[in-house]
């Protein structure tokens, strides 16, 4: 059948097909960028780093060439290879499971999301790797099914080629689809170019996705399974464009980062603010920020800021807003994190009782700063708080905190958490938010009978209505279980696993 006797998605009944089964291509029908290009540039840099994504960059004009004045298949055999060869597959994988879902769920084909949720059975038929696409699909579409290209695997690590029966691209999409479902029929069939006519013919059904620059992604929030969890240090999808500039900007970005952490670790709290200002860094402060008191009893509780946590730089940002250093309690960061740290920071065990005793002494010395999720969330979501400080002061200030990036996410939960600070940094003009909030009233907290678990839920709320979040019960276990493939607990070789050896946040 030619391709353009099939009629168009718009056209596709959604009612009564929850028996039926639909099968979709992806690039340009499923999602509505035709060009799998950025998916490729995030693996490469994701997975590789900038150098492996200056390589992929400028094979790309090859492929291009390739792909649409020679060979569809051989176009994308070279991107497969310019992003992929040599890189661990494992590595690939976390990149898959923790990266690419957030940029794929934003570029979801409104009508063909209406067709393909409402079928009961969901095939995707990509000439994209399985690797590459299958979590994204799976869990967060729904889709029972994924055939896509298969790459080539020697010994541990992506060869850069591709397996039989090679990228499913035209006749090897039907054959694989044939392969798949034998001599049943799939319902419908879902294209948007030429190569997809094969498979669409087999299919009772076959609808064209014809591009339409203007059309609207599905709202992240009408697909089957919220994104709260991402991973990965760029902010926007890579186009060539933005590819490129990433390229150009980090020799210039990295030095940048030095001074603006240089002039935060060595020159006093009190102008960094204005320093900050001066190198591009902006700080904005709402609300009324509680005056320093000097204490006349020393068994008096200092202030305790309690911030919601966007970078392990919350504090930093907290202590600049008010001028004067506030130390911090963290789960735990790197060393590299408390060597250019302007204030002092505090690692806590996860031993409840030594942990308590540690924040009672840090109060009584003077105000301190906590993060009580444990974890940063980059996405608008409070994750559950931990209800151990409000057992230990009624002085309590809510602080919430946050942030802006146009390149780089200064938060990892996969790599090396000692460059947080310089990839934040490396933003053209990164902005923190500080919002302080009334202190808390007496009659809410535990002093006056609310249990700490009341008073840690009553600051959730507030602290997420102030930035129009939503409050989860989900943990920091549930984070890196989500990204990492762990619960955030670091194996010591030799030894077992030590409570206080934990991933940072």
């Amino acid at each position: 059948m030619a391709f353009s006797t099939f009629p168009t998605v718009n056209k596709c009944t959604s009612i009564g097909r929850e028996k039926h089964t639909v099968v979709a291509d992806m690039d340009g029908t499923l999602l509505i960028g035709r060009s799998s290009f950025p998916y490729f540039a995030l693996v490469a840099f994701e997975a590789g780093g900038v150098l492996r994504l200056l390589f992929y960059v400028l094979a790309s004009p090859i492929a291009a060439l390739l792909y649409y004045f020679i060979s569809e298949s051989a176009g994308i055999q070279v991107l497969i290879f310019a992003s992929m060869a040599g890189m661990k597959m494992s590595n690939i994988e976390s990149v898959a499971r923790a990266v690419l879902p957030k940029f794929y769920a934003g570029d979801v084909h409104t009508e063909t999301w209406r067709v393909f949720s409402s079928c009961g059975k969901r095939c995707v038929l990509t000439a994209n790797p399985r690797v590459m696409v299958e979590p994204f699909l799976k869990e967060f579409l729904g889709a029972d099914v994924v055939l896509g290209t298969e790459i080539g695997i020697y010994k541990g690590r992506a060869t850069g080629l591709v397996c039989n029966p090679g990228i499913l691209v035209g006749m090897k999409k039907a054959e694989a689809l044939k392969k798949a479902f034998g001599e049943e029929k799939p319902d419908v069939g879902l294209g948007d170019r030429q190569t997809d006519a094969p498979f669409m013919a087999l299919c009772k059904e076959g609808y064209i996705v014809p591009p339409k620059p203007d059309v609207r992604a599905v709202p992240t929030d009408k697909l089957p399974k919220p994104i709260i969890f991402h991973d990965g240090r760029l902010v926007q999808k890579p186009t060539p464009l933005i590819a490129l500039l990433t390229i150009l900007w980090i020799p210039i970005g990295f030095p940048l980062a030095c001074l603006r952490i240089a002039a935060g670790s060595l020159l006093p709290m009190h102008m960094v603010y204005h320093a900050f200002w001066a190198l591009g860094v902006r700080v904005l402060i709402k609300g009324t920020p509680p005056r320093q008191v000097t204490k006349s009893d020393p068994n008096e509780s200092g202030v305790l800021f309690i911030c919601s946590h966007r970078t392990l730089l919350d504090p930093i940002f907290l202590s600049a807003a008010l001028r004067r250093p506030i130390p911090a309690v963290t789960y735990s960061v790197s060393r590299l994190s408390e060597l250019i740290s302007p204030i002092k920071t505090v690692r806590l065990s996860r031993d409840r009782a030594a942990d308590a005793a540690m924040i009672k002494k840090l109060l009584q010395e003077g105000d301190l700063a906590i993060c009580p999720e444990g974890t940063t969330c980059r996405e608008p979501f409070l994750l559950r708080f931990s209800a151990l400080f409000a057992e230990l002061t009624d002085e309590l200030v809510p602080v919430a905190m946050v942030n802006r990036m146009s390149m780089f996410h200064g938060t990892t939960a996969r790599g090396w958490k000692g460059m947080d600070p310089f990839y934040f940094f490396m933003n053209p003009s990164p902005a923190y938010e500080v919002t302080f909030l009334n202190k808390l009233p007496n009659e809410l907290t535990c002093a006056s009978g609310k249990s700490s678990h009341d008073v840690a839920n009553y600051i959730q709320r507030v602290i997420a209505a102030t930035l129009s979040y939503e409050c989860t019960a989900f943990t920091r276990k549930d984070k890196y279980k989500a990204l990492a493939g762990n619960d955030g607990v670091v194996v010591e070789k030799g030894h077992g696993v030590k409570a206080n050896k934990v991933m940072g946040c």
